[in-house]
């Protein structure tokens, strides 16, 4: 095997790949990756210890926000990841946090808040550039939807984020919570990523994806097995799921995630959990294979998401 071929195969602590390779801001990583949010609900040592099984088990794409714990979070990646893990840390910007309402932030759409929260990014994260900066908007999707000064025109923001780049501060741009207009707008840019709430039970987002595949832009979707609101169906609730999970001897939720691979080539899955045991059970899921005969069935499973507004 070629050094190449092996970098492509393996990550860079010599973990094969979690769900093989794919490509997210022009790097090579695992097609599973981890979204950091739930470790707000550990103490600093155990997320310290979950994430370097993480990395142990192959995982070198890493999701976070300084909003997740309000900075917590950032911190505990920071101190986690060593330089040679080689690590994608992707964060985000356009919200922070808020205690005390539905939902545990607020928005945060205005340019300079923006760049504010590049800045609070870097200084958690300690990194002089965010390889992958998302711009969280709130247009589409389930979640808050932006009022008074919150309401920011998305080339505006895309100039401040342009800059950014431009800066060194961050390397690539992505987006979150768009809809396909928005993603059209932005296009000539340059966006490395999409990241929409989708699942076998909620593929609204559709077109969406395949505008990605074509435009050679990953997709990275949230709530990927549905259910994180009240009102919306959850994925390992579906008899198709079930029946898919009985015949392979797996969990529910690892049909969900291995649908996901299988059904677009650009699609990289950022699960979240702070169980260890969970956290395996993900990873797995990226060696799973389904047959013809069990995608057509989980294919046929109707999406019944709708546009959920959280207030």
């Amino acid at each position: 095997m070629t050094s190449t071929a092996r970098s492509t195969q393996l990550t860079a602590a010599g973990a094969a790949r979690v769900g093989g390779p794919g490509t997210l801001a022009g790097r090579t990583v695992s097609r599973v990756g981890y979204g950091a949010m739930q470790l707000r609900r550990l103490d600093r040592e155990a997320a310290i210890a979950l994430l370097r099984r993480a990395v142990e088990l192959g995982i070198d794409h890493v999701d976070t926000a300084q909003f997740y714990g309000n900075g917590f979070v950032n911190e505990v990646i920071a101190a986690a990841l060593r330089p040679e893990d080689d690590v994608l840390v992707v964060s985000k910007v356009g919200a922070e946090p808020a205690q005390g309402g539905p939902i545990p932030l607020r928005l945060a759409q205005r340019p300079e808040q923006l760049r504010a929260g590049v800045e609070d990014n870097l200084s958690s994260l300690g990194l002089e550039q965010i390889p992958l900066v998302n711009l969280r908007r709130a247009d589409h999707g389930p979640g808050l939807r932006p009022e008074g000064d919150q309401i920011v025109d998305l080339d505006d923001q895309l100039a401040v984020m342009a800059d950014l780049r431009d800066e060194g501060k961050i390397g690539a741009i992505g987006l979150s919570s768009v809809s396909i207009d928005g993603l059209r707008r932005a296009l000539p840019v340059g966006i490395a990523c999409v990241q929409n709430a989708y699942s076998l039970v909620s593929r609204d987002d559709e077109d969406m994806l395949r505008l990605c595949l074509a435009e050679g832009i990953a997709w990275v979707p949230y709530f990927p097995l549905g259910g994180a609101y009240a009102g919306l169906p959850k994925v390992t609730e579906e008899p198709a799921v079930a029946t898919a999970a009985q015949a392979l001897g797996v969990a529910p939720a690892q049909i969900g995630l291995a649908w996901l691979l299988q059904h677009a080539p650009n699609t990289l899955l950022i699960p979240g959990t702070a169980d260890l045991g969970h956290l395996r059970a993900n990873t797995e899921a990226g060696a799973i294979t389904l047959d013809e005969a069990t995608l057509a069935a989980l294919d046929a499973v109707p999406t019944r998401s709708g546009d959920i507004e959280v207030a």
